[in-house]
C-alpha cells in the first residue's frame, strides 16, 4: 500500500469516531500535517479521545478549506492559516501550532475571531542550539571536506602526517552575534560561552534572564561587531530581510 493511500484511509477511520463521551459534546479536530510530528510510531489516542478527529499526513494549501471548513479546533506544523482562511471557517475556536514558531498564523485576525492559538515554545530548545553549532563547525572545520578528502586517500598519500585541505578556523575568541534571546538564543549563548567566544546579542525586548557573560546591544552593532551571526527571531515583517547589504557592510 503507498503512502499516500494509507493517509486517506487513516484519515476516512479517523473521521468515523464518536462526537459525543458521557453524553458530552465532543469537539471536531482537524490536524492537516500530522506525519511531521507522528509518521506512525506514536498513537493518536488521546487526541481521538478529546474529539471526532480527521488526522491528515499532509495537506495541500488548496485542500484546507474543504478539510478543515466545520472544525471547531486546527492542528498544524507547518500548513499556513492565512487572515482569509481564519475569517471562513465559521466553528473555529482554537489554533494549535505543533512547533515552536507560529508565523504560519494570521494571530491578528485569530485574535479578532477571539480563536485561541497556542504554540510549543520549548520542546526543540537545546536540539535547535546544537545545531546551530553543527553548521558552525562544519563552517570552520570543514568537516565533511576533510572527511571526503580522507576518503579519498589524500591523507595517506600525504607526505606529512599532519593534514588539512582548508585553513582551520577556532572559535575561541571570536564574537557570536545573537539576535533574539528566546530560549533558543539563550541557549545558543550557553554553547557559545563554552566555546569560548564572547557573545553580543540583540532583542527588541531585554529578557528577564540574560545568559551569563552576555551583553545587550543594539542591531546595528551585531553586524558591526559579530564574527558570527545567528538568528533566533520569528519571521514577522519587521524581522524579515534582517540581513541585507547595509547591514552586512557595517
Amino acid at each position: 500500500m503507498s503512502r499516500g493511500s494509507g493517509c486517506q484511509i487513516r484519515a476516512r477511520r479517523e473521521h468515523c469516531g464518536r462526537n459525543t463521551k458521557g453524553g458530552l459534546l465532543m469537539s471536531r479536530i482537524v490536524v492537516l500535517d500530522g506525519f511531521t510530528i507522528n509518521p506512525g510510531d506514536l498513537s493518536w489516542k488521546g487526541l481521538e479521545e478529546l474529539g471526532q478527529c480527521a488526522i491528515y499526513d499532509r495537506s495541500a494549501p488548496e485542500e484546507v478549506m474543504a478539510r478543515a471548513d466545520n472544525a471547531e479546533i486546527i492542528l498544524t506544523n507547518k500548513i499556513v492559516l492565512s487572515a482569509d482562511m481564519i475569517e471562513r471557517f465559521e466553528s473555529l475556536k482554537y489554533i494549535g501550532v505543533t512547533a515552536t514558531g507560529y508565523n504560519i498564523v494570521d494571530v491578528d485576525a485569530a485574535r479578532k475571531r477571539q480563536i485561541a492559538v497556542t504554540n510549543v515554545p520549548a520542546y526543540g530548545t537545546d536540539s535547535v542550539a546544537q545545531m546551530v553549532f553543527a553548521h558552525l563547525l562544519n563552517f570552520t572545520q570543514n568537516v565533511a571536506h576533510h572527511a571526503q578528502t580522507v576518503s579519498d586517500g589524500r591523507w595517506c598519500s600525504s607526505e606529512d602526517f599532519c593534514y588539512w585541505d582548508t585553513p582551520l578556523v577556532e572559535l575561541s575568541g571570536l564574537t557570536m552575534g545573537i539576535i533574539g534571546l528566546g530560549q533558543i538564543g539563550r541557549a545558543t549563548a550557553k554553547l557559545a560561552r563554552a566555546f569560548g567566544m564572547k557573545v553580543i546579542a540583540y532583542d527588541v525586548a531585554a529578557p528577564a534572564e540574560m545568559p551569563e557573560g552576555c551583553e545587550m546591544v543594539e542591531l546595528e552593532d551585531i553586524f558591526r561587531l559579530a564574527d558570527v551571526v545567528s538568528l533566533h527571531c520569528p519571521l514577522t515583517p519587521r524581522t524579515e530581510g534582517i540581513v541585507n547589504e547595509r547591514n552586512l557592510a557595517r
